[in-house]
């Protein structure tokens, strides 16, 4: 016969809760935050924060917009693309976490969404010339001069967002850092302490990177898998 459920008055058996963990590093936090779904007051707050760029990217795919003009050309863009950030330091078990990423540029200033691999928002952040503010999925805002500063709130890293745009299209402030392939497009960068590498799907001499790939010494290495370019009015 089957053992028969407790009464209603009856308490359940308490579970043997594990022993409190070791206080995680920035980017553990982080990895459990992209690659697990919210849960559910988090995922309706990351459904506002993903909505609030993806419908004005999805308003400017439906447009009918010319194809993105050559590399040298373009200014301001909007792209699509999968990350995976891998951080190994000295001492320490490799870490790693891996997700989407949504950026628009103009004219100096910056809109990134960072979401988990099922695209759930997790962090926005607004970069001005003046001023750059990161809104997480829980609706919590932060204000810092550093852009750098809040990229590090959002991903446990610092990470060079200033410079990111300029690299994106493999744009060095000075042509003697910059290695090229056989169609003279950006092959290799070496600047301000990152080694930036750059991949292609297409053979044209003017097409845009399709794979990135930054790395700072031995520590960090983030890897963009570009799925569209788009250029803005």
């Amino acid at each position: 016969m089957a053992p028969r459920a407790p009464g209603r008055g009856q308490a359940p058996a308490e579970r043997s809760r594990p022993p409190a963990s070791r206080q995680r590093s920035p980017l553990r936090r982080h990895q459990e935050a992209v690659a697990l779904t919210p849960a559910a007051p988090t995922r309706r707050a990351a459904a506002r924060l993903a909505g609030a760029l993806l419908g004005s990217l999805t308003l400017a795919a439906c447009s009918s917009l010319p194809p993105p003009p050559g590399r040298e050309n373009l200014r301001d863009f909007a792209l699509e693309a999968r990350f995976a950030l891998r951080v190994q330091r000295p001492e320490q078990a490799p870490q790693s976490a891996g997700g989407r990423l949504s950026w628009e540029h103009r004219a100096g200033r910056n809109r990134i969404l960072i979401a988990n691999p099922l695209g759930y928002g997790v962090a926005e952040i607004e970069t001005t010339p003046e001023r750059s503010q990161l809104r997480t999925a829980d609706g919590k805002i932060r204000e810092s001069a550093d852009a750098d500063e809040l990229m590090e709130a959002a991903t446990g890293e610092r990470l060079p967002v200033a410079r990111l745009p300029a690299w994106l299209l493999g744009r060095s402030s000075s042509d003697r850092r910059m290695e090229r392939d056989g169609q003279q497009r950006p092959a290799s960068l070496n600047e301000a302490g990152w080694q930036i590498e750059y991949g292609y799907d297409s053979e044209s001499a003017a097409a845009l990177p399709a794979r990135i790939t930054l790395r700072r010494t031995d520590e960090i290495e983030l890897r963009l898998r570009i799925e569209e370019w788009r250029e803005l009015p």
